[in-house]
């Protein structure tokens, strides 16, 4: 496991401003708020900036999306050991915006540790969760499709569900960590996730359209440094 915890992550997605040299300006003044409140940070860039990312900063780079595949023939094919050659540390596998099947994603965790890469794998239940945790990713996403880019995430409606899927998590894949998204909007809300029992906690669309981005991470920054 090469994530350090606890932290929150920011998703880039497609988002405008977030690609390129924007990309990198956001993510500069993301390392300077982490300085300042002594929360940890991990950035999810769009794919072609990932080695540019993690090499202009100290933040740790999670790639958006890999690919189940080996060294070799594969024309436009996403491959682990180049991930971890460009400097990301983990990558994201069967996101609710890029589906994988059961089959890809047991073999995108395999070549995932095959690369040195952390694998994140996104699971929208308890029960799709239990299906992957013999697999032994490091880290389950753990968000419901609905929530994404809302505002009420469900460690408001519904913190039983997180719970549950805690306890799911400690039966099944101890060593695996658990990371809350989608609806995610504030520092009270990631604060509320942390009392819940998540080792970390991410967004996208909270930070990629805020108004004030700086102010909002200063905030769950200082949030995250309490834990």
């Amino acid at each position: 496991m090469r994530l350090p915890y606890p932290h929150f992550q920011v998703n880039y997605k497609l988002y405008p401003g977030t690609g390129g040299s924007d990309g990198l300006e956001l993510a500069g003044m993301i390392e300077r708020i982490a300085t300042e409140t002594g929360g940890t940070f991990v950035l999810t860039p769009q794919l072609p900036d990932v080695r540019l990312l993690a090499r202009e900063t100290e933040l740790p780079v999670i790639a958006p999306a890999v690919d189940p595949v080996d060294p070799g023939r594969g024309m436009g094919k996403i491959l682990p050991e180049t991930l971890s050659d460009g400097g990301a540390v983990g990558a994201v596998i069967n996101h609710a915006e890029n589906r994988d099947t059961i089959a890809d994603i047991q073999r995108k965790v395999e070549r995932c540790r095959d690369a040195g890469l952390d694998a994140i794998v996104c699971v929208d239940s308890v029960e799709a969760g239990r299906a992957v945790a013999p697999f032994d990713p490091d880290q389950f996403l753990f968000e419901r499709p609905d929530d994404i880019g809302g505002q009420a995430p469900i460690t408001q409606t519904h913190p039983e569900r997180v719970k549950a899927f805690l306890d799911m998590r400690d039966a099944n894949a101890p060593e695996t960590a658990v990371r809350i998204g989608g609806g995610i909007t504030s520092a009270t809300d990631v604060s509320r996730a942390f009392d819940l029992g998540v080792d970390a906690v991410g967004a996208a669309s909270a930070i990629a359209t805020a108004e004030n981005p700086g102010s909002v991470l200063r905030a769950i920054g200082a949030a995250v440094a309490e834990q």
